[in-house]
């Protein structure tokens, strides 16, 4: 190990470009409670490319250099600038998640334990080839896990979780996905084929349908499909689903499932009201596939609601008592229910090759791309 490491870099200047580099840092000594960790894989998650790009317009895209030395810069619409206020002219760390192998530990003896281990980790700047972390935020990965298995332990698999925790919490007994055959899609789709939950998947193509039925995925309707509002209904009417989470955010799909919910629950009803139907619907935004404005046409009566959800404040929200079997859960089932699979391994270097940023930065349906920093 040497005495320095690459570590990817997001810069925003306050004249509105956008620099990626990669920077040499000093791989850091570990204290006692801490441990040192080659990172050996770490997945591309959208969240990732909210900070990696924010909002430049990568389409015109420029680099420069090679290696080690490619930088990449691009232009930010000056309209995005008060948003970004707190972040401008600051050399950003990427990387919410990641795993590898404990190659220096502290003295103390929790930290001793983990010494040649494989470990997942989360907390940021884990788009680098060494990571410093205390004990308490290593989860080890069981004997026999790869870092490529358990690099993506935390953000999809705890959000899928986070989703039916929350459906359970508010009362609903079942929920509806949209961009459904994403690895998260296809998680939350194990959780519950296996709970016994019903879901309704959203999807865009007939091909991402085959897939989820594929792996036993019950109600899958096509947004594209001209008969998308029956199919819809239909499927909301057999689950009793009230409460949705949408990863597209802009557009006309929330209204559309707010109205598709209230035509459900009207099939039932036993009299009219002029307010509507007095079950609680709700939809909860937590991507922006779209980036357009949410358009909401209100004819779903008066018990209704849109909303965001990030799974950092709902972990903050239960608690680390509500936290702990839901994390258990995730390593006892990190090969199965919670199995993540990648188009593209690729080093530091390539992730600012154009073509690759091009590429993952379509945020496609099955083409997730993970980083192995120390590769080649």
């Amino acid at each position: 190990m040497s005495n320095e490491a690459l570590e990817l870099r997001s810069l925003i200047k306050k004249n509105g470009e956008l620099e990626l580099s990669l920077v040499k840092v000093p791989v850091p000594e570990p204290g006692p409670d801490e441990v040192v960790v080659r990172v050996e894989a770490t997945p591309i998650n959208p969240s990732d490319l909210g900070l990696l790009v924010g909002p430049a317009d990568m389409r015109q895209a420029k680099s420069t250099g090679s290696g080690e030395g490619i930088v990449v810069r691009a232009s930010v619409p000056a309209a995005s600038l008060p948003f970004l206020a707190a972040r401008l002219d600051k050399s950003m760390p990427v990387g919410n998640e990641g795993a590898g192998t404990v190659v220096a530990a502290g003295s103390s003896e929790a930290a001793q334990a983990l010494k040649g281990k494989t470990v997942s980790m989360v907390g940021g700047a884990m788009y680098a080839q060494y990571r410093l972390k205390k004990v308490t935020d290593c989860q080890p990965l069981p004997e026999g896990t790869t870092a490529p298995e358990g690099a993506s332990w935390f953000v999809n698999p705890l959000t899928a979780l986070g989703m039916t925790e929350t459906m359970k919490r508010e009362g609903h007994k079942a929920l509806v996905h949209t961009a459904a055959a994403s690895n998260l899609g296809q998680m939350l789709n194990r959780i519950c084929i296996k709970d016994g939950i019903g879901l309704v998947n959203i999807v865009r193509n007939e091909a991402q349908a085959k897939l989820l039925y594929g792996i036993g995925a019950r109600h899958v309707v096509n947004s594209t499909a001209p008969s998308f509002t029956d199919d819809l209904v239909e499927a909301l009417v057999e689950t009793g689903a009230t409460i949705a989470f949408d990863a597209i955010g802009g557009g006309k799909l929330a209204s559309q499932i707010l109205t598709a919910m209230e035509i459900a629950i009207n099939k039932s009803a036993k009299e009219y009201s002029r307010y509507g139907s007095s079950v609680h619907k709700q939809v909860y935004i937590y991507g922006s596939l779209d980036t357009g404005p949410v358009e909401l046409s209100r004819n779903y009566g008066t018990a209704w609601g849109v909303g965001g959800w990030l799974l950092t404040p709902f972990l903050q929200k239960i608690g680390r008592a509500g936290q702990t079997p839901l994390r258990q859960r995730v390593v006892d089932e990190l090969k199965t229910t919670f199995a993540s699979h990648y188009t593209r391994t690729i080093s530091l270097p390539e992730v600012l090759d154009l073509k690759n940023i091009a590429a993952y930065g379509k945020r496609a349906t099955g083409e997730k791309y993970l980083i192995n920093p120390n590769k080649g």
